[in-house]
């Protein structure tokens, strides 16, 4: 059995930041006293909102397989940490198992084997450690990590529990090297850290309504009522407006945010209800007259009191921080926004690892 390595708590735990994008994960890891040195993003917007916010950090914007090679002087950093793309995963996308995309998560360990870390975090959709179309790829990973020396566990983890107030549940392949991986304490030392997360009203409400200046438009994508609505029983399921963007539940979390926001497919709220000049709710009034036969559906534009989400508020729904840097044009920053790890799930991953690693 491999002794498992103890670091002096007066260090700071260090780490390398694959896939980065706009570095919402980065954010989580660094709250929880992680230096991050080194990061990787192929995109180039997103590779500058992480500059623009983490300048302390060597950020190199170029495809991973270009940087491999130039790790080795990391070998022996604590974390590897990083959130592949999920797209061939993806329930929501073509999961195609040959899409190259699916095999950045075996890419992910080639760095791995390059630096050796003491532990490594690989975020992804959770499709890919619950459904049975991926168990082989499941199982070839973990064996792939277990002959690279890394006893490794995964975690399905929903943001609502760790203070995001979005419906986004995703899987974390946590390695540790060695043999002596206690998942159950893990696994503890993740739950230490469930916070539950505050409705989206509280969170919208202190930015003041879009077209502030602390709230800009930047989306301005109308909304129609669909002429064959898809209904569900939830008003916040189903198809009964145009594009892909769904409503918002005020009082609740919202579905997990796309990267495909910025037009039509950026979900809406109904802006009257959520700062109190309107009592009733319009998105469950319009559900229950659908599902009851009272209203009867018909292509028409929306009441201007639902509106898509700003920019400011896609992130607070991400939990970046409020004086988080975004570049690049509208539709670009919404996508890196959808494609980030919420920064607060990042971080009770982040803690209970570090925790893990310093006891």
């Amino acid at each position: 059995m491999i002794k498992k390595e103890k670091k002096p708590m007066s260090e700071p735990l260090r780490a390398i930041s694959l896939f980065s994008g706009a570095g919402g994960m980065d954010v989580g890891f660094e709250n929880a006293g992680i230096k991050v040195v080194f990061a990787n993003e192929l995109v180039a917007d997103a590779a500058e909102t992480y500059r623009a916010n983490h300048p302390d950090c060597i950020m190199v914007n170029d495809d991973i397989n270009n940087v491999i090679d130039s790790l080795g002087k990391y070998e022996g950093i604590d974390l590897v940490f990083g959130g592949p793309p999920c797209q061939g995963f993806s329930v929501a996308g073509k999961m195609d198992p040959d899409d190259d995309r699916s095999k950045l998560i075996f890419t992910f360990l080639d760095v791995v084997e390059r630096v050796k870390p003491r532990a490594f975090v690989m975020e992804n959709v959770k499709a890919l450690g619950e459904l049975s179309k991926w168990k082989d790829v499941r199982e070839r990973y973990l064996k792939k990590a277990s002959d690279l020396g890394y006893s490794c566990h995964y975690f399905v983890l929903n943001a609502t529990d760790y203070g995001v107030p979005q419906k986004r549940e995703r899987v974390f392949f946590i390695g540790i090297r060695g043999d002596s991986f206690d998942e159950k304490r893990l696994h503890q030392l993740i739950t230490h850290h469930k916070t539950k997360a505050a409705p989206i009203r509280d969170i919208l409400l202190p930015l003041g309504k879009a077209g502030s200046e602390e709230n800009p438009r930047t989306c301005v994508a109308k909304i129609n009522f669909c002429a064959r609505p898809v209904m569900r029983k939830s008003p916040y399921a189903g198809m009964y407006f145009n594009g892909q963007g769904r409503p918002i539940d005020i009082d609740g979390y919202a579905n997990t945010l796309p990267a495909s926001m910025g037009g039509n497919k950026t979900p809406f709220i109904d802006e009257d209800y959520l700062y109190g000049e309107a009592d009733d709710n319009f998105i469950e009034n319009y559900h229950k007259g659908l599902m009851d036969g009272t209203i009867t559906p018909e292509y028409k534009e929306a009441p201007s009191r639902l509106r898509r989400i700003t920019i400011r508020e896609a992130a607070k729904i991400q939990t970046f921080p409020d004086d988080y840097i975004f570049c690049g044009k509208p539709a670009a920053i919404y996508k890196q926004i959808g494609n980030a790890v919420p920064c607060k799930m990042a971080e009770a991953v982040a803690s209970a690892v570090a925790e893990y690693l310093q006891a």
